[in-house]
């Protein structure tokens, strides 16, 4: 194993400037002087925590007053980190310094940070639109976003920035120092092409170009490469995609203790580079770890022939195949038909690095120092025994329906297969096998031939004996006059079959519905959901006797809270027969106007002054419950107006004959008046 160190790796001047100013703070400190970073100061805990070690402790803004406020005549030093901050946080610690003379601000912030600050607010207008290639969640990005005038965007990939409305304002674009290059590269070709006014500013550090372009010529020459760094460090994330692109064979480790994890092949060309923030020494230690194991590994190195069955340790994972650690001068290839039958599998999702895979070896080519490898075959051999185990102890399996043969399926169970005849599949006669292909099945073992390594398994047989065990709980719990939700699962002339949670029950179709019907359908319908209660149980020939229908579905029983005899009500005219007309009063509640009742003439047919859909005021005049009868009337509404007009013009004519009356007694009144002068002289 050949091992190359980048030459950019680790410490970046930025970090290394941050470094310097933290570790003369200390050096320089006074007795009793407090030391403390806005946030992390670097993304590398270990850094981080040896800081802490020496008194350094990482403090927020919030905080810094009620610290400095704890022992106010004790000197206290802030330090700003190197990915910076936003304006208005470091306007506070500068206003919170000119005011107490024992606190000072000491700003690490990296000078390519500094420069994209001033960019951001000298550039930028109500005329601009300033875009942020970074991560938006990143600190620096925060703080280059808070200084920028006008619309703005920090934005991660070139899909972002498609269909963005820039409002015919001048885009103008940086990014975050630690950026990828190429990605920049694209999205500076994408502006240039929509937007000719476009301004760029190339603010990817130069070490971050150089880091970035070492690690991909240092990846593509190698088999395999480390990227030392903190998981929560942008540039090192960065590094470590870059790597993965052109080495599928990328490790991402924090420590030397990440290497346990990671076992590389002998005879290979590993590259190592580090983030911006890894200490040199983490670096050095990790040179170190892996020149030791490369003596080791070429100490143990073994023979591997054809036919083994033998143990690899995954150490990369691709689309179509795994490569195997198989502890000897070859590395197994192990492709993925040879480890599942599901073409949808990824391998991602089964594998991880690191993960042990017992294998059987096919073939080994010494020339190429490679073995192709089979995980089906070990499965094979070791699910045998588990299927003749759940033989001989008439266990349940779970399989996969993989195809459909002459005669049946074919069920993938733990790597081998299993046929289930189209009889034992649960699928009526005649029926589509198709339908399982791809679902997941339990099923029992009925044959199973050791020497020809074949098993016949039933479905059939498991959902009989689960529905039995159903049927047998659900028995348990029945009561009668007992509600329950039911499911439809059949109609018959007679009646419809209900699925009451694991057993079936009759509802008649006299229980369907107060009025008659003719089928259950004009009621319910197979899948529809409804509630039934227990009527009769007879648990000795299993039958169950279902009520639906109520009080509160009954019509007649509607009306009848509704109405009396004597009330009027509007009803319509829905059928005329010799004898009379029947009208609707209600939903579902027909009465008869008998032909006597629907005029106060004589009349020879009800169809004389009446028509069916014909709406008519009518008057109920009998109500019988027993039978659910209902006499109307037409004739009794018209006799009582009858009535009344009479009585209104007797009482109009009597009226008449009062005012006539009185009319003349008021004029014998005034003649009487009138001849009065006369009477007296004559007398």
């Amino acid at each position: 194993m050949s091992i190359t160190v980048s030459r950019f790796a680790g410490f970046c001047p930025g970090v290394r400037r941050a470094d310097e100013l933290i570790r003369r703070l200390i050096a320089e400190r006074c007795d009793g002087e407090r030391i403390y970073t806005l946030g992390s100061l670097i993304h590398n805990k270990v850094y981080n925590d040896a800081l802490e070690r020496l008194g350094v402790k990482v403090i927020s803004l919030d905080e810094v007053e009620v610290v400095y406020n704890s022992l106010p005549d004790v000197p206290m030093s802030v330090v700003i980190r190197t990915h910076g901050v936003t304006r208005e946080v470091e306007e506070r610690l500068r206003s919170f310094e000119r005011t107490h003379p024992l606190f000072k601000v000491h700003d690490a912030t990296c000078a390519y940070v500094k420069k994209i600050h001033r960019i951001a607010d000298n550039e930028t207008s109500d005329n601009t639109f300033f875009l942020l290639f970074c991560n938006p969640t990143h600190p620096e990005a925060l703080g280059i976003m808070s200084y920028a005038h006008g619309d703005k965007l920090a934005f991660s990939s070139l899909e972002e920035l498609e269909g963005v409305d820039f409002k015919g304002k001048t885009p103008i674009l940086c990014s975050q120092t630690t950026e990828n290059l190429v990605e920049f590269k694209k999205i500076k070709k994408f502006l240039k092409k929509l937007y000719t006014n476009s301004i760029f500013f190339d603010t990817i550090c130069s070490v971050t170009e150089n880091r970035q372009n070492e690690a991909m010529k240092l990846a593509a020459e190698s088999d395999c490469m480390l990227v030392i760094g903190s998981r929560d460090s942008s540039n090192t994330r960065r590094l470590y995609d870059l790597s993965l692109r052109l080495c599928p064979m990328t490790y991402f480790i924090e420590t030397v203790d990440d290497l346990s994890n990671i076992l590389p092949p002998s005879d290979i060309k590993t590259g190592i580079t580090a983030g911006a923030s890894t200490p040199d020494g983490i670096i050095t230690e990790v040179c170190k770890t892996m020149e030791n194991f490369n003596e080791m590994l070429e100490g143990s190195l073994k023979s591997l022939h054809t036919g083994e069955t033998v143990v690899g340790t995954v150490f990369t994972i691709g689309k179509d195949e795994i490569k195997l650690d198989l502890g000897a001068k070859f590395t197994g290839i192990l492709t993925k038909d040879q480890i599942t039958d599901d073409p949808s599998a990824k391998l991602s999702e089964m594998f991880k690095v690191g993960d042990e895979i017992e294998v059987f070896v096919i073939r080994v080519e010494d020339g190429k120092g490679i073995a192709t490898v089979s995980k089906t075959r070990v499965d094979r051999d070791n699910s045998w025994v588990v299927l003749k185990d759940a033989y001989d102890n008439a266990a349940i399996l779970e399989g996969k329906v993989v195809s459909v043969i002459k005669g049946g399926v074919l069920v993938s169970v733990e790597g081998n297969t299993v046929f289930v005849p189209a009889s034992q599949t649960g699928i009526a006669k005649g029926g589509d096998l198709s339908v399982l292909v791809g679902t997941v099945q339990r099923i029992k073992l009925l044959e199973f031939d050791t020497t020809r390594k074949k098993a016949l398994g039933s479905i059939k047989v498991v959902l009989n004996e689960e529905k039995k065990a159903m049927e047998e709980a659900a028995w348990a719990t029945l009561e009668v006059g007992k509600y329950y939700e039911g499911t439809v699962k059949n109609l018959t002339p007679y009646g419809a079959f209900v699925d009451i949670g694991g057993v079936d029950g009759m509802v008649h179709n006299t229980e369907l519905s107060w009025k008659r019907i003719k089928h259950p359908s004009q009621v319910v319908s197979v899948g529809q959901k409804i509630n039934v209660y227990i009527k009769e149980l007879d648990e000795e020939k299993k039958r169950i006797s279902l009520g639906y229908k109520t009080e509160d579905m009954d019509s007649w029983f509607k009306f009848t809270q509704q109405y009396k005899v004597g009330d009027v009500v509007s009803a319509k005219i829905v059928s005329i027969m010799p004898f009379g007309a029947f009208a609707e009063v209600f939903e579902d509640v027909d009465g008869l106007i008998h032909i006597s009742r629907i005029s106060t003439e004589r009349i020879n047919s009800p169809a004389d002054v009446l028509s069916v859909g014909q709406v008519v005021d009518v008057k109920i005049t009998e109500i019988d419950n027993e039978n659910r009868k209902l006499a109307l009337s037409i004739r009794a509404l018209l006799e009582a107006e009858q009535k009344a007009e009479r009585e209104a013009a007797a009482a109009e004519e009597k009226a008449q004959q009062e005012a006539e009356a009185a009319a003349e007694a008021k004029r014998l009144e005034e003649e009487r008046a009138d001849m009065a002068p006369y009477i007296v002289g004559s007398i």
